[in-house]
């Protein structure tokens, strides 16, 4: 019997990937080094236990024309694959590949299940709080034009607005949906930042399920006022040491104990299919709602989309329904930490290389040795060594661009938002919003620019007001050498 212990140590290094069958009950506990030493072009991944499926590397640069051919390709055969391209896929002990195919069955049934689909969008409406505004930022707007008066005008998608002030709440309302028609009776979630706790915790009071949120003690600190509500909300909050990584690791550990009876609640787009597949569509709401107020608010599609990377829940869920119209740009913005080149960042689709993490292959954050390197980032939520696989493949194919931004600049955007439009957005949210600085002197005047403000930035309060306060000491530092 195989065991996920020890799963979450390991990546499959430098896109050098394995040329025999994942067969399933490998711990993956093989070293780097002999993974690396396999020279192979092809991707293998286990999809079931009798069933395998190999896709070919990508090589060269996939023309423009090419792009919605290859997506539909990949998303009929999701399904079957589990892959975006030659990312996603389920590495797993065999213990897990039942569970998983039951989950795929089920999620697929309630896509085309009209009762769950109206009572979800009740839950949405009346619960979640939507639709959500599209917010016309116009001092943000004004702050941003050129010397002529001219410049892009820009709008906000405000899921900070949803119950429990973040996007998260849209997947873990469904989820916790299909976990009770699942008959499984305890949740079991990790959270970083806690915005995906405080979202599953309020999922599972109002359901009547139990809840169980693992999370890092350093990330508790941090987000000492969410695990707080949490708590109220009737979850049991689980501490483990380290950050989030180390929080999903857990969960799934204890997910794995109990599966007959618990349900591991994914709040962002990693892990094996179909997790980061249903977190996707989950959250797809966001794209929907947008493209609906657009051609209510100036009768077209907006011509830019822009949000903030960690996993990439809340960038797929606005991205998702525009990745076929080749005239929207997709814009995510990653956290480069105290700096890119600083090895203090959670950039990893800027840095990272190709391997397996968490059940999926996706970019890592990973050394020469084909271990983990922790990340890091002023907005807890960006913190993950991984990303979501689908935007491993939509970087890949040139459908998607990605920036980065620092925590000093996230931190300023902050401010500037909070300032300018009366709106306090997560330090997530803020390094989408820090990159408008660059974006915008680049675009045409009158350009639609939509910035998926993901979540509410009170829980950050303090740890900009101390960013504050010590810029305001540096200050008088450099005030007080320059007198002498």
């Amino acid at each position: 019997m195989s065991s996920f212990s020890n799963l979450h140590t390991i990546s499959f290094h430098k896109a050098s990937f394995c040329e025999k069958k994942l067969l399933p009950g490998l711990t993956f506990n093989w070293s780097s080094r002999l993974i690396e030493n396999k020279s192979s072009s092809l991707v293998c991944s286990v999809v079931s236990q009798d069933t395998y499926h190999v896709g070919l590397k990508i090589h060269h640069p996939t023309t423009r024309s090419n792009v919605v051919t290859l997506i539909d390709q990949t998303e009929e055969a999701l399904c079957s694959t589990g892959k975006f391209g030659r990312f996603g896929g389920i590495f797993v002990p065999e213990t897990l590949v039942n569970c998983l195919n039951m989950l795929v069955d089920e999620f697929n049934a309630v896509l085309h299940d009209p009762e769950f689909q109206a009572e979800l969008a009740i839950a949405l409406r009346d619960y979640v709080g939507r639709e959500t505004p599209l917010y016309f930022a116009q001092r943000l707007t004004d702050h941003y034009k050129n010397s002529k008066g001219e410049g892009p005008e820009i709008y906000l998608k405000r899921e900070d607005l949803n119950h429990g002030g973040a996007h998260k709440i849209n997947n873990a309302i469904a989820q916790a949906m299909l976990a009770k028609r699942m008959g499984r009776k305890n949740v079991v979630a990790a959270t970083g930042a806690g915005q995906h706790g405080v979202a599953t915790a309020a999922a599972c009071a109002k359901l009547g399920l139990n809840c169980t949120i693992v999370m890092g003690n350093v990330d508790m600190e941090r987000q000492s006022s969410n695990v707080l509500l949490m708590k109220h909300l009737g979850a049991k909050v689980k501490s483990v040491e380290g950050t989030f990584k180390d929080a999903t690791s857990e969960a799934i550990r204890d997910w794995v104990e109990d599966l007959d009876k618990s349900y591991y609640l994914a709040g962002t787009a990693v892990g094996p299919h179909p997790c980061p597949n249903m977190v996707r569509e989950f959250q797809s709401v966001i794209g929907k709602e947008t493209r609906k107020q657009a051609m209510e608010k100036w009768g077209s599609k907006p011509d830019v989309l822009v949000a903030c990377v960690g996993g990439g829940s809340n960038a797929l869920g606005i991205f998702h329904e525009f990745v076929r119209d080749e005239d929207v740009r997709l814009i995510g913005v990653e956290a480069a930490g105290i700096g890119i080149d600083s090895g203090k960042h959670s950039a990893t689709l800027a840095k990272g290389d190709v391997g397996v993490y968490h059940g999926a292959m996706s970019y890592l954050l990973q050394d020469d040795e084909g271990q983990i390197i922790g990340p890091h980032s002023i907005g807890v939520g960006l913190e993950y060594p991984g990303v979501s696989p689908e935007l491993s493949f939509l970087k890949d194919i040139g459908r998607a661009e990605f920036y980065t931004v620092t925590d000093e600049e996230a931190l300023d955007a902050y401010a500037l938002l909070s300032r300018l439009e009366g709106i306090f957005p997560a330090l997530e949210a803020a390094h989408a919003l820090a990159y408008l600085g660059k974006l915008c002197q680049t675009l045409p005047n009158g350009t639609k620019v939509v910035v998926n403000c993901s979540g509410r930035g009170d829980k950050d309060a303090e740890t900009v007001f101390m960013y504050q306060q010590q810029q305001m000491v540096r200050r008088l530092v450099t005030l007080n050498g320059i007198g002498k």
